[in-house]
């Protein structure tokens, strides 16, 4: 054993010891974190706030407690509040284990000689542990609770901590966070404060009951300035700038939690329940205006009426503005319910689509001579809005006038089915009732759809064709989905931006100032929905009023309810540059010369065939002629090749002949419109009559003769406790002349041209009626007539 040995180990029996000590003490404390872990927050569970594209909350859920907080983190908040924090609260932050022993000794030296306590000494990582963990006052107490803060300190980093403090530092009432407080003390984010406002942010934890600005504005603002002198005594700020804070004043804000885009922040919600933080696409501003808007235009509207409204950019299908109901609080208008989700009868708003997918059919041009005149289809008999028709009329002028008869007749050419496909792969679903298959009535609403839905087909009239789902959120994928060609949805967009907003006119009211927007109504049937879509170059916009219930509005429709609302959302839109400049058609879309009746284009060899001239849109290339008409034994050719006695003028059949012979065609109207055309038209579309040593060529009796007034097939009855028989008034459409009436083969009554019949069902049984014209032309109905 050397020399040195005996003086050795009592050294390394002391260092053993402590090992040891050390050990036990790592084993106890290892134990104990075990056994006591940290009570942090759930992060699937609180309180979640729903923002605006720019930070601003939306709304707020409080937590189970009720508890609001919205999270921000260390890098968003603002730099003046983390120096006022730091440096009032715990300037050695950054370096101490989770307490500070040099403040820990002088609170208990000042304990000891007052025998109360005088400074709590706590830092922030001991205030993140009692808001985390409450406990009393007491010495027991701030043992716990810095045993807590080294707790903290072993697990999470300081800037964990200190994201802990803003999250969940009180700060009166129901308030937690930073955050939370400055929007609802200061009314904007702690993400940009003064230096008044960060001292003032910073002072409420302590006392957040006393110092509540809304109630104690002079004691909070004491408070606050001695935050202030703090940072100037440290240095931090200069005198200057905490002179200026000086003089900022305390304005007494009441607590008010956000509620703007309710129906949306809670969709979303529900949505991401989990999620403490929901950033929307929502522009704050247009979200304010379209409210503050919208309460104002509802006043006039009759009560219980509500109110959607949805504002898509066009750029990348996202919600600038949501709308789900007139007034969230509203109970009498249901404002709960949130009607851009609602399915609800379309009116008229499809058509636009339906015009759209005819012309990618090659089935019409823009001007193509469609008939507005009483049809029916089957047994569906459609009316207009007006219950007037206007005979012939162009495709574009029929859209434009949203013209129930013409628009049905297009869609039997063009089929419900398909339509209705067409539609849903655009992302455009048609809700039907249980075991109904899509029939013609959709067109005019009978159907249901999504005003969001709606709203992303509309969009693809300013997006060369291409709608999609609308996003509402920054991470919600562009889900992109083709409408119609360039060239349609083009066309359709001049169609409708063509037509003038009521009550102006180009050549009276200067309509520069505005923005240039495709719009349409439509109004479902018993008044139950008033729609108003439009789409410029930047935004489309969508307007839905109505009762939520279901109940009708007489008198409310989308023209009257619904289209001026739309038109002040539009001219408060922000406009771009390019906006009031003329896009040019794209390749597949020309400009040519058209003629009615035919519908094809002028020919200059041939100006006899053009009655009528109008400049049309062509897609494609492609010039359509006027349909022919829907019934086999009525159709006759849009033109009749005539062969004439050139001496006499009179029509030879084939086989006869002349000495001398001339030949021409004459262009055909279609018969239904032959009421509605001049006398000069019908004269020049008329046939010369047939020589009398001729053979009859049949083209006489080509004549599309119809009975208006009464369906085929249909049942009559008289009215309830009545002893008048049931009657009708019929006439015969396309008729040029006299017009012989037969009741079960008897001649009952003669009248000329279109005029009316009217005719009384006396005797129950089945009865034909048909009505013939001096050329042949006839037709017929079977009616069954009860008692």
């Amino acid at each position: 054993m050397s020399p040195t040995s005996p003086r050795r180990k009592p050294w390394r029996r002391r260092l053993r010891r402590w090992a040891f000590l050390c050990g036990i003490l790592l084993l106890v404390a290892f134990v104990l974190d075990r056994a006591f872990p940290l009570p942090l927050p759930d992060a699937n569970h609180g309180s979640t706030v729903v923002l605006a594209r720019d930070g601003s909350p939306l709304r707020a859920f409080a937590d189970a407690q009720g508890i609001w907080s919205y999270p921000i983190s260390v890098d968003e908040i603002s730099p003046l509040y983390l120096q006022a924090l730091i440096g009032y609260e715990d300037r050695w932050f950054w370096q101490h284990p989770g307490i500070n022993p040099v403040a820990s000794m002088r609170a208990l030296g000042q304990m000891i000689a007052s025998g109360r306590i005088v400074s709590g000494g706590s830092t922030l990582t001991m205030q993140v542990a009692r808001i985390l963990e409450p406990h009393s006052r007491s010495i027991g107490g701030k043992v716990r609770q810095s045993l807590r803060a080294l707790q903290l300190e072993t697990h999470l980093s300081k800037r964990e901590i200190l994201e802990l403090y803003l999250a969940h530092a009180p700060f009166g009432g129901t308030l937690q966070g930073v955050e939370a407080a400055s929007w609802a003390y200061l009314g904007h984010s702690a993400r940009q404060l003064s230096h008044a406002e960060a001292a003032l942010l910073v002072v409420l934890p302590q006392a957040p009951s006393r110092l509540r600005p809304d109630r104690n504005a002079s004691d909070a603002r004491v408070a606050r300035d001695k935050v202030l002198q703090r940072m100037a005594t440290l240095g931090v700020w200069t005198q200057d700038q905490v002179r200026d804070a000086r003089i900022e004043p305390v304005v007494a804000r009441s607590l008010r939690p956000p509620l703007s885009a309710a129906l949306l922040a809670r969709r979303l919600h529900q949505r991401h329940p989990q999620e403490r933080r929901i950033q929307t696409t929502i522009d704050m501003q247009l979200q304010r205006s379209v409210e503050e808007r919208v309460q104002g235009y509802m006043a006039r509207l009759p009560e219980r009426t509500s109110a959607a409204v949805l504002i898509v950019d066009n750029a990348d299908l996202s919600v600038r503005a949501y709308l789900g109901s007139a007034e969230f609080a509203d109970e009498a208008r249901l404002g709960h319910v949130d009607m851009v989700q609602a399915w609800r009868s379309p009116g008229s708003t499809l058509k636009p689509f339906l015009y759209g997918l005819a012309l990618d059919d090659g089935l019409i041009h823009s001007e193509s001579l469609l008939v507005d005149a009483p049809q029916s289809f089957g047994d569906y008999r459609p009316g207009n809005f007006d219950q007037a028709f206007n005979g012939p009329v162009g495709a574009a002028e029929a859209l434009r006038l949203s013209l129930n008869v013409p628009a049905v007749d297009l869609l039997e050419r063009v089929g419900a089915a398909r339509f209705s496909a067409r539609l849903a792969n655009t992302g455009l679903q048609l809700r039907l009732a249980r075991g109904v298959k899509p029939n013609l009535s959709i067109i005019l609403g009978g159907t249901g759809v999504r005003m969001e839905d709606l709203a992303g087909a509309y969009a693809a009239l300013s997006r060369k064709g291409v709608g999609g789902v609308v996003r509402f959120s920054e991470q919600d994928a562009l889900i992109e989905r083709r409408v119609l060609s360039p060239g349609a949805a083009w066309i359709i967009r001049e169609i409708l931006e063509a037509n003038p907003r009521p009550g102006y006119r180009p050549d009276t009211f200067d309509t520069g100032s505005h923005p240039k927007v495709a719009w349409k109504t439509g109004t479902s049937y018993g008044f139950r929905d008033a729609w108003a879509m439009g789409t410029t170059r930047g935004h489309t916009v969508g307007v839905w009023i109505g009762r939520p219930d279901g109940t009708p509005l007489p008198g409310q429709y989308g023209a009257v309810t619904a289209l001026p609302l739309l038109f002040q959302l539009v001219d408060s839109l922000p406009r771009p540059v390019a906006s009031a400049s003329a896009t040019a058609p794209p390749a597949t879309v020309n400009e040519i010369d058209i003629c009615w009746p035919l519908g094809l284009a002028f020919d200059e060899k041939h100006p006899e065939l053009c009655q009528q001239k109008h400049r049309a849109w062509t897609l494609d290339g492609v010039i359509p002629p006027t349909f022919a008409a829907r019934d086999a034994k009525s159709w006759s050719a849009g033109l009749a090749h005539v062969r004439v006695d050139a001496n006499s003028g009179e029509r030879l059949s084939p086989g006869c002949t002349a000495p001398r012979i001339r030949e021409f065609d004459i262009p055909r109207w279609p018969s239904l419109v032959y009421p509605w055309l001049s006398s000069d038209h019908r004269r020049r579309s008329s046939l010369p009559p047939l020589a009398s040593r001729c053979a009859d060529d049949g083209l006489d009796r080509n004549r599309d003769l119809r009975i208006d007034g009464i369906a085929d097939h249909a049942t009559v009855a008289r009215a309830p406790n009545s002893d008048k028989p049931a009657s009708v008034r019929l006439r015969a459409l396309g008729a040029s002349g006299e017009v012989q009436w037969l009741v079960n083969g008897r001649l009952e009554a003669s009248t000329q041209g279109a005029q009316f019949f009217e005719h009384a069902f006396v005797e129950p049984g089945e009865e034909t009626i048909t009505a013939m014209t001096e050329d042949g032309s006839w037709a017929r109905v079977h009616v069954r007539v009860l008692r």
